[in-house]
């Protein structure tokens, strides 16, 4: 399984891409294993745009034919827009979970400590 090295990773199999010529937004969504380890996504709950996250705490939920998993977010600051094309078709996380597939985008107030591409496939590999 791919893990793209452009992007910043979670022990709860979040993703995250930093805007280019715009730290201050970031790009939310899970990975691929998450994705697979989840089956068929056949539903999306985002936060509202305009509300506040708070970084490893709880604010979405992804439900699928084996399980309901919450979305985490990866940082802390505001949500600036969700995808509303995974709320309206929520199988686009399983086929593209890194582009189309992402989840929502914040205005992060700090970045925390977020695995690199290696140390992803390193901690998926051991689960």
């Amino acid at each position: 399984m791919s893990v793209p090295h452009d992007l910043r990773y979670t022990k709860e199999h979040e993703w995250v891409r930093i805007a280019e010529g715009d730290g201050d937004t970031v790009t939310v969504g899970i990975t691929a294993f998450a994705a697979e380890s989840l089956g068929d996504v056949v539903f999306v709950e985002l936060p509202e745009a305009g509300s506040t996250v708070r970084a490893g705490t709880p604010c979405g939920e992804i439900e699928s034919t084996k399980s309901v998993s919450e979305i985490y977010s990866p940082v802390d600051g505001e949500i600036t827009e969700i995808n509303q094309s995974v709320v309206d078709s929520p199988e686009i996380v399983n086929s593209d979970p890194y582009e189309a597939g992402w989840l929502f985008r914040v205005r992060v107030d700090s970045l925390p400590e977020l695995l690199d591409a290696t140390a992803y496939a390193a901690l998926t590999q051991e689960g």
